[in-house]
């Protein structure tokens, strides 16, 4: 385990941002409905425009990072995009500015975790990748309980004008920080190939963990941003404080899931057996949310709970990935996979509102929301299967 540089430090304050940036919608929609009238639908699409600009910036990510290292790409993304953006939606005076806004915010926080990450694959033994990779993870999500009951107060002192105007400086600094302290892995040398996507494609060893990839995150991502508040209020009658309490529940089970990673691969001996293990515990909880869509408020807190600690194996699945990609591949594979991943996320929010609408119309609302996590659980258990024809790492 590294000490954590200044350098790292700068980085993970980064990927704090992108987790910051990805989950404050949801807190800012009654003042912007009120001052732009932007409503939920104009919302949904700036939410959904961060994740599709994440996910296509992905490969050209990939390919700056091998080319440029960490550095530059992360410094230059993150200023421009982020401290951009974030300038933008301080000016918005109508709904599409934000859904200009949110677009520069996935743009500049598309390299945040692939950073630290690519400094990790090519600097450190491979064994401590998933340590490390959960580490950052756990860390920059505390963005994302910093963008909800937090942020209100901010807001009530500073106005939402005057707190995007305090993002977008600290944003800049961040920024700063990285391009003045964050130190390149040394270059490969004139003797080794240069990487491309088709040499990635032609990774048999990689074709069969993409869909677990493109589903496992989005499950717990989509659930915690999008449907948890909306089936506790209409299921289970929660008011507006007790489902900030089971939100912030699943949030900081989130955080201890990705702290969890690196313990979790050392006592179960392999990240590819910790990764069907944790996927097999989301599974069993999607199954009873769908089985029993009308348990008391305790037992769904405790469910959603279970399944923000055990979805968190993100870094579990990347570790596994990572180690099938020789070193010229690193910067492209990571920001790969990381696509399939981001994409996800912003494909099943996208799918699961018709999937949600139509359930609606011909059930009640518990039998209605059972339809939709039977909509999270098949894919899930798709990918699970699938992901039993992937093999063991190549380094554990």
């Amino acid at each position: 385990m590294p000490q954590l540089s200044a350098g790292l430090a700068s980085l993970v304050l980064a990927y704090m941002l992108s987790q910051f940036y990805r989950a404050f919608l949801a807190v800012m929609s009654p003042v912007l409905q009120d001052q732009l009238g932007a409503g939920p639908g104009d919302l949904a699409l700036s939410s959904g425009l961060w994740f599709i600009a994440f996910a296509v910036m992905q490969l050209p990510v990939g390919a700056a990072l091998d080319r440029h290292g960490p550095r530059r790409t992360v410094a230059v993304l993150l200023a421009f995009g982020g401290g951009g953006g974030a300038i933008v939606f301080a000016l918005a005076t109508a709904p599409w500015h934000l859904h200009v806004a949110m677009t520069l915010l996935g743009i500049g926080c598309s390299p945040a975790l692939m950073g630290p990450y690519y400094i990790f694959a090519r600097e450190y033994p491979p064994a401590a990748f998933g340590t490390l990779a959960g580490m950052v993870v756990g860390v920059g999500s505390l963005g994302n309980i910093l963008g909800a009951a937090p942020l209100v107060g901010v807001i009530e002192a500073l106005g939402w004008r005057g707190t995007l105007w305090a993002l977008a400086t600290v944003t800049l600094l961040v920024a700063g920080a990285i391009l003045a302290r964050v130190r390149d892995p040394q270059g490969l040398g004139q003797d080794h190939p240069q990487g491309s996507l088709g040499q990635i494609l032609r990774l048999r060893s990689l074709w069969f963990i993409l869909p677990l990839f493109a589903i496992s995150y989005a499950v717990s991502a989509a659930i915690r941003g999008l449907w948890a508040a909306p089936w506790l209020a209409e299921v289970h009658g929660a008011d507006t404080h007790q489902i900030g309490r089971v939100t912030l529940a699943m949030g900081l089970a989130m955080v201890a899931g990705s702290f969890a990673v690196g313990p979790a691969a050392r006592l179960i001996g392999s990240a590819r057996r910790a990764v069907l293990i944790f996927t097999l515990v989301m599974i069993a909880v999607m199954a009873l949310l769908w089985l029993r869509p009308t348990q008391g408020l305790g037992s769904a807190t405790v469910l959603l709970m279970v399944l923000g600690f055990f979805g968190s194996g993100y870094p579990f699945v990347m570790a596994h990935g990572r180690s099938f990609l020789p070193p010229h591949l690193v910067g492209r594979g990571v920001t790969f996979l990381n696509m399939f991943s981001i994409g996800g996320v912003g494909v099943m929010q996208f799918a699961s509102r018709p999937v949600y609408r139509a359930a609606e119309g011909a059930y009640p609302p518990a039998q209605a929301y059972a339809m939709l996590w039977l909509f999270f659980l098949v894919p899930l258990v798709i990918g699970f299967l699938l992901y039993f024809l992937t093999p063991e790492a190549e380094h554990d």
